[in-house]
């Protein structure tokens, strides 16, 4: 009997807050929920992520239709993962935008992933019968791309791998609002599965040096002081490196993988223990930081199949 995944049991509804972070800037949080972006400019609006579902895409459109009735010209994909895109269809865009590698990660593990998340998050894939299918870019960009939408400027960059390897933030440099995907977290843990740990540090040093006067995390509360926009980016640095340290040390020791995730845990509870879905992600961020101490470089695929030996592996 396979032991059913942590996230099965949040079964709670979040509180959803839509919080203004510049005159054309916006936040949907929802509690440790996947969050989505908003920028309103001249001619249209711009989705940065969109939800798991045309459903649950819906509440995000009710909340920008409560500050414009411009139409979404664009939405962005900071990354391919199932929960944050399969939404797209609900706001009828002209533009749907992705890095290269985002696009080649659709082509190469999309389909797996839609099963792989839908069955590790069920929740957060209401209205799932609503989804068309997967979301694919109508542009793919290469390291940056700038839109002007009126007199909004938006730049969309890759700032370096961590969450995955085609990583894209939002960045509005007039207003110094940054949309960073899960590249940075807030009283969220860090989902690593993808990731590539060793190169994670130094995009938060890109992050860092635009001097964002607010961030919009993955996961978490908009970040809206110094304090927190550097408590964001330091509990995520300070995340990733305790993780990848304890399972390289476990590794180097000649322990095996179960044995190196319960002294992970043991490790990373005391501090990061209460952040939003801890359980849920730490034996997926374990397993990819095992693969990457033991040299290999890019994520293996997660299936449906996978996931559940995994999981009983470690917590079984």
């Amino acid at each position: 009997m396979v032991k059913e995944f942590a996230s099965k049991a949040d079964l709670g509804e979040k509180q959803v807050t839509f919080s203004r972070l510049a005159d054309n800037a916006y936040a949907y949080t929802a509690e440790g929920d996947p969050n989505s972006g908003v920028i309103v400019g001249d001619d249209g609006v711009m989705v940065i992520d969109t939800q798991a579902t045309p459903l649950m895409a819906g509440r995000v459109l009710e909340k920008i239709r409560s500050v414009t009735d411009k139409p979404v010209k664009y939405v962005v994909m900071s990354h391919y993962h199932a929960v944050r895109v399969l939404g797209a269809s609900a706001y009828e865009p002209e533009h749907i935008i992705a890095s290269r590698d985002t696009y080649d990660l659709i082509v190469e593990r999309g389909e797996q992933d839609w099963q792989s998340e839908f069955e590790r998050f069920p929740r957060l894939f209401n209205g799932y019968e609503t989804i068309p299918g997967l979301t694919w870019p109508t542009i793919a960009f290469q390291g940056e791309m700038t839109l002007w939408m009126g007199k909004t400027e938006i730049r969309i960059m890759q700032l370096g791998r961590g969450h995955t390897k085609g990583d894209t933030v939002v960045w509005l440099p007039q207003e110094r609002v940054l949309y960073s995907g899960d590249l940075v977290e807030y009283g969220a843990t860090p989902y690593t599965g993808d990731a590539y740990l060793l190169d994670w540090p130094a995009t938060l040093d890109n992050i860092t040096a635009l001097d964002p006067a607010a961030v919009v995390p993955g996961r978490g509360d908009a970040l809206t002081t110094p304090e927190t926009i550097k408590a964001g980016i330091g509990g995520t640095r300070a995340f990733i490196t305790a993780l990848y340290e304890s399972v390289k040390a476990g590794r180097a020791a000649g322990k095996d993988l179960k044995e190196i995730y319960r002294a992970t845990a043991a490790a990373l509870r005391p501090d990061f223990g209460d952040w939003v879905i801890f359980d849920h992600c730490l034996p997926f961020d374990v397993a990819r930081a095992y693969d990457i101490a033991g040299g290999m470089a890019d994520p293996q695929i997660w299936t449906a199949e996978r996931d559940a030996e995994m999981w009983e592996a470690l917590e079984g």
